[in-house]
């Protein structure tokens, strides 16, 4: 199955549909592990979560899962521009991700990743949250392009 554009896209909103929530970061800190490599199952199991497949295609691999540190998708690459597009179209529905060389993870809370940090390692990376943006100016919603 080849993945387009319309379908990443539309697994970023079902990412962020899926893991709406805020969340604080109250962890503290600890030393980031080196970043994980591997499938999605295997990166699955050094977190102890038994994923749900939801796209099994040669570009993009993306499971449902759910451990001690919240619930997160999983998502694995098979290149790493592919990856970066994907992040790129995906942080404009906000979220929290932890982000290896081919995977991301995707949590429900900024807790969530940090916590997932430090058996995977990797880089959190945040999304833009648009709540900041809304406004009452009807020139400002007059302006916008729509989709």
């Amino acid at each position: 199955m080849k993945v387009t554009r319309p379908m990443l896209a539309a697994a970023a909103a079902a990412a962020a549909l899926v893991l709406t929530g805020c969340g604080s970061d109250g962890a503290t800190k600890t030393a980031v592990p080196v970043t994980a490599t591997g499938s999605l199952e295997h990166l699955a199991a050094q977190v102890k979560c038994t994923p749900d497949m939801q796209t099994d295609a040669d570009e993009l691999r993306q499971a449902l899962c759910k451990n001690t540190d919240g619930k997160f998708i999983l998502l694995t690459f098979a290149t790493d521009r592919g990856q970066r597009e994907w992040i790129n179209g995906a942080k404009d529905y906000g979220g929290h991700y932890l982000v290896g060389r081919k995977w991301v993870a995707v949590g429900e809370k900024t807790s969530t990743v940090t916590g997932l940090r430090k058996t995977l390692g990797g880089d959190v990376e945040e999304g833009t949250d648009h709540s900041a943006h809304v406004s009452g100016d009807a020139s400002a919603s007059a302006t916008h392009s729509g989709h």
